[in-house]
């Protein structure tokens, strides 16, 4: 069969052979036993549902073997023969242009060079996952390759719940994932659920279909790493920056800090992900002994490099080391999945890789016991570095969160804060979401290179003119953007889909996409989908990360992620997503996203204009009704530029009204 026949027969009606376990794949670790053996036998039953009733009594042994061994039914029997990978659009069957870019997008977000755990379609942080089995992706791709432009796919936490009946300017598809009932979002919950096949953690943009890569969060971790050395009034030059997590989004931390020009020390457990990054190019050298690590350092601090190095094993034991040998580290923080802590996020010191995750699946308790131990450990090694004058900030992975709950000495003399700020308060928040600024990113389609170039050659330009009349107040996020964008190419940010990622505010977005349109009418590109991380200005309500410089007492509200995610499905976009979890935890969050096909048509123009503009500016209006001085500016400078916009502003009460 041919890869088109393959995607349209959906899932087979003669069952493929069972597939091997390919033990050089990056797997999820198996999760602990959570079921009871009803429990067992309902999860079985939402298995086998999928499948014609005369493949029960075959599937059904294979499938209670993976949920013993595994802890999911992943269903590998059904794992496709084809590459995993976003072919060129022209190549995915189907009645409708829309569809076929998603089709492309849910691949790329499963290539096996952009997902952390493939073969259990899991793209990033653990457990991000785009699907819970292969006959949800099978059954998927099916109903893309024959939807047309008046239907809408809806899925349910990874599954396909069917086409309904719609039209040409609603979304294709609409996402939900994780959406439980508020008090059922504990982490055994989540781990409960998923087991039994009924619900999923979508991460952010790996449920949404909207992952690109290391890529995708490479520009962000640049410019907090040049933010956090501006703050502390350094040069990154000869700067150390000492992290931890290289798997998934984390991965992109030592590619930034060589952009932004320091020395990066990343540590990460897992040798796989580790060589895996080497190979790639994000890391320039790998060490697995600290003695050789330390040498490397101080070398490296004393000749002013800009180099990244990776620390094969785990990051406490760099934390204490570096204390011991006196080593100034500048920046710090930590990208371990830490949303995940029980379940391979995180892993404890002092014990192997292979043993840890043993402890996992077998004595998760002692597990609990022994990443709460690491974690106060963590913590005082820390603690011990900032005394000296290293300034850190939690990278919104919960590091902060679960360290408090470990009993670790993380919090502030009120007892109420943190001792430390998320990188959100100090940095993107004030500096870029205030002002409109966050993560707008596209994919070419046509697979071509060339494609990528001319958008990027077209984003700069753009750019560029808009700077000559730019406020003073954003000069330098538009220059920061000017010189990411010009050394896109040369930094080799692609991993799988041609992809590019630039932090832009609403003017910028639309000027953007608008230029892209009209290449693409007159032929110069081929088509584009344009989308965002869901860690931007409006797209999420984190009251430990993305509105954690939300002051007025509406962090832990969620109104504004449910307002982007229906607004943006009502203003044009092709698909929209809304997830519980993401980043930060299972109940911790609600993030949304979108995606957006421009095929060069005046629909797409008008599409594009109305949507990009909400997409923006409902969190900038939330921003500035919770007083936050550069939300406030860039409110008022956007009703200047829009008319039909009128936004409540707050009015600000004198300090001294409030003693009495």
């Amino acid at each position: 069969m041919t890869f088109q026949e393959q995607i349209q027969q959906g899932i087979p009606t003669t069952l493929p052979n069972p597939k091997p376990y390919e033990l050089a794949i990056n797997h999820a670790p198996k999760r602990k036993e959570i079921l009871s053996a009803d429990e067992k036998k309902l999860a079985l039953r939402n298995a086998l549902r999928y499948f014609d009733a005369k493949h029960h009594a075959t599937l059904i042994q294979e499938f209670a073997q993976e949920l013993e061994t595994y802890g999911r039914i992943y269903m590998y029997r059904f794992r496709p023969d084809y590459e995993m990978k976003a072919r060129p659009i022209s190549e995915y069957p189907g009645k409708c242009e829309q569809a076929r870019a998603i089709m492309l997008m849910i691949q790329n977000n499963l290539d096996y060079a952009v997902a952390q755990h493939p073969h259990e379609l899991i793209t990033y942080g653990g457990n991000g996952a785009v699907f819970s089995n292969w006959a949800q992706y099978l059954l998927t791709m099916q109903y893309l390759s024959e939807m047309t432009d008046e239907q809408t796919l809806a899925m349910y936490s990874g599954h396909p719940m069917g086409l309904f009946p719609s039209h040409k300017e609603a979304p294709r598809v609409v996402v939900t994932n994780g959406m439980v009932i508020p008090n059922y979002s504990k982490p055994d919950d989540w781990e409960k659920m998923n087991a039994l096949g009924v619900s999923q953690y979508g991460q952010m943009t790996a449920g949404s279909y909207m992952y690109i890569g290391p890529q995708g969060i490479v520009h962000g971790t640049t410019i907090t790493v040049l933010n956090g050395f501006r703050k502390i009034k350094k040069s990154p030059t000869g700067g150390l920056f000492v992290t931890s997590g290289l798997g998934g989004m984390s991965g992109a931390q030592p590619k930034a800090g060589n952009i932004a020009g320091c020395i990066t020390v990343c540590a990460e457990v897992n040798a796989k992900i580790t060589h895996i990054r080497h190979s790639q190019g994000w890391i320039n050298e790998v060490f697995d002994n600290i003695d050789k690590l330390v040498a490397r350092v101080t070398l490296a601090k004393a000749n002013k490099e800009v180099v990244s190095l990776a620390y094969l094993g785990n990051v406490v034991d760099v934390w204490e080391r570096f204390d011991q040998e006196n080593i100034h580290i500048d920046l710090g923080s930590d990208q371990t999945s830490l949303h995940n802590p029980w379940a391979g996020g995180y892993y404890p010191v002092g014990i192997s890789f292979e043993e840890a995750n043993e402890m996992m699946a077998n004595n998760p308790e002692l597990f609990k016991e022994k990443i709460q131990e690491t974690l106060r450990r963590h913590t005082t090694a820390i603690n011990k570095h900032t005394a000296k004058g290293t300034y850190f900030f939690d990278y919104g992975n919960a590091f902060l969160l679960e360290a408090s709950r470990a009993g670790a000495d993380i919090m502030a003399e009120n007892h109420i804060d943190f001792r430390y700020p998320s990188y959100v308060q100090d940095i993107m928040g004030p500096m870029c979401f205030d002002y409109g600024f966050g993560p707008f990113r596209w994919v070419c389609a046509s697979g071509k290179p060339e494609d990528l170039a001319k958008t990027d050659a077209i984003a700069c330009s753009v750019l560029e003119e808009m700077m000559q009349n730019s406020p003073v107040e954003i000069q330098q996020q538009m220059q920061d953007n000017i010189t990411w964008i010009k050394g896109a190419q040369e930094n080799k940010l692609v991993v799988g889909s041609q992809a590019r990622i630039l932090y832009a505010d609403a003017e910028g977005r639309i000027k953007i996409a608008e230029a892209f349109n009209k290449a693409i009418a007159k032929g110069e590109i081929g088509t584009v989908v344009l989308g965002r991380d869901h860690h931007d200005v409006s797209g999420t309500d984190s009251p430990y990360r993305e509105t954690s410089n939300i002051y007025d007492g509406s962090r832990f509200t969620a109104d504004m992620a449910i307002q982007n995610v229906i607004g943006d499905s009502f203003r044009g976009a092709t698909w929209v997503s809304i997830h519980n979890g993401g980043g930060v935890g299972w109940g911790e969050v609600i993030n949304g996203g979108f995606g957006m096909v421009l095929d060069g048509s005046k629909e797409a123009s008008k599409r594009l204009e109305s949507m990009l503009f909400w997409d923006v500016n409902n969190g900038i209006s939330r921003r500035s009704w919770a007083r936050n001085d550069n939300a406030i500016f860039a409110i008022k400078r956007a009703m200047e530029t829009q008319p039909l916009l009128k936004i409540t502003i707050p009015n600000i009460v004198e300090d001294g009204l409030l003693d009495f």
